[in-house]
């Protein structure tokens, strides 16, 4: 049969790579739900094309756009629609919504039972003890769909976690590696958004040049693991080749390979257990020529350090983390603040920012609102207007 299939943010860089499995796996999904925040034409086009039973949008003008454009579709709006939409009895949710707000809805799609294929790290930065525990205590697996958590996924299934010693989630430097950091200063943001490797979003384009994206990116894998900070740990692979790497308390190191196109992992984790052929490109092996690694200098990716600071510290740390990161990002993307800013501004509000250990929903989003206050003073007391 089919699998039910409803997905979060189709019309970003995940969803649409996630429509495109299931047309290249014919018979494999049918599409449910469709849900993103504001792009009516595409998702118009999608709904056209995979026909689903319903679809939402965030931006309330926007659906009643949509709407006349796709008179028999049930179109649900406003800023729970997302969220009622991921409780809807399917056989799997990928949330591929970009930043926080993809919280409500991933907890939504637990307690309703729903498997959750995760693209999005930011709530799981912010509240990966609430994620986890409401997925275990409705049997509920959460398989992630970042290309070096997926690679990790599938380097531990089946193994004891007691053999494990390290796990490495490997960077490509993004686009600045190996420039000074002085050289930084006057970068523009679609130089920050040029990563050499991947074909990706926006903001988390930017927070790979950080690096940024590897700090939330161990704090996701604590908490879908189930590991300690200290055994997991970042490492520079600039041919993005290798994606992940587990290694266990005998010596042996495991390595996952492949071609750097996010089709891949976010397959597998919509087919999984089971694996199906793939109409992508394979990785040509006798091609492929020298794969090198290093370690990440901290003063040169700044923001890589508050990511570990907020691990240490745990409890409302990481929403905080993340809250204060997107600021900085869009105010970068918006030319209010310089690339150097980033760290800067992430690093004053972490600083002064009061954590606490057990949270509710409600109270990360009430830290996620009030650090975004503090975050945006922040950067108006930067002084910078533009570039």
């Amino acid at each position: 049969m089919a699998r039910r299939l409803t997905i979060l943010g189709s019309t970003g860089s995940i969803g649409k790579s996630a429509l495109r499995v299931v047309r290249d796996c014919p018979g494999e999904f049918e599409i449910v739900g469709l849900g993103a925040n504001s792009n009516v034409d595409e998702l118009a086009r999608q709904i056209d094309e995979f026909k689903p039973a319903r679809a939402a949008l965030a931006d309330a003008a926007a659906a009643a756009r949509l709407q006349q454009q796709v008179p028999g579709t049930e179109i649900d709006c406003g800023p729970d629609s997302i969220a009622d939409l991921a409780a809807v009895d399917v056989d799997l949710v990928l949330c591929g919504l970009v930043g926080a707000v993809g919280l409500p809805s991933i907890l939504r799609a637990l307690e309703s039972g729903n498997r959750i294929a995760l693209a999005n790290k930011e709530p799981m930065v912010m509240a990966g003890r609430l994620i986890m525990s409401e997925a275990r205590e409705r049997g509920v697996r959460v398989l992630p769909v970042d290309s070096e958590h997926n690679a990790v996924f599938q380097l531990l299934e089946g193994r004891d976690l007691a053999d494990l010693r390290r796990v490495y989630l490997t960077a490509s430097g993004g686009p600045f590696y190996g420039r000074p950091r002085e050289s930084l200063r006057d970068v523009k943001p679609e130089e920050a958004m040029k990563h050499p490797r991947w074909d990706m979003g926006a903001k988390i384009s930017v927070d790979s040049a950080t690096l940024m994206n590897k700090g939330l990116e161990i704090i996701e894998a604590m908490w879908l693991f189930d590991l300690p900070l200290e055994t997991i740990e970042a490492i520079i692979h600039p041919q993005s080749l290798v994606h992940g790497l587990v290694e266990f308390k005998d010596g042996h190191i495991l390595a996952h390979l492949g071609v750097t196109d996010m089709t891949l992992p976010i397959q597998f984790a919509l087919t999984w257990p089971k694996r199906v052929e793939s109409s992508m490109a394979r990785l040509d092996l006798a091609a492929m020529g020298e794969l090198s690694f290093a370690a990440p200098d901290f003063s040169e990716f700044p923001c890589l350090g508050h990511a570990m600071q907020a691990a240490r510290q745990g409890g409302t740390a990481g929403a905080v983390l993340n809250a204060a990161n997107e600021v900085a990002v869009a105010a970068f993307r918006q030319g209010r603040i310089p690339y150097l800013a980033i760290a800067e501004v992430v690093g004053e509000v972490l600083e002064s920012s009061s954590y606490c250990e057990e949270y509710s929903l409600e109270s990360i989003l009430e830290v996620d609102a009030e650090t975004r206050r503090l975050a945006e003073g922040v950067v108006q007391a930067s002084g910078v207007t533009s570039l």
